[in-house]
């Protein structure tokens, strides 16, 4: 049987990494995928996908 994961927002801030602002396409990206799943703006999940993405323009 599979161990539950601890979800994004109870796990610690990584320590020694600076945090960076979304770009206008990760937030285009991260708007996109909210609204195909039906929420009217991004969670943090939506969020936390975009800012892997290559950060653009």
């Amino acid at each position: 049987m599979r161990e539950p994961k601890t979800p994004p927002w109870k796990k610690p801030h990584p320590k020694g990494q600076t945090s960076h602002p979304l770009s206008p396409t990760q937030k285009a990206a991260a708007r996109q995928r909210a609204e195909e799943n039906g929420r009217r703006y991004p969670n943090l999940v939506d969020n936390m996908w975009a800012a892997k993405l290559p950060r653009g323009s």
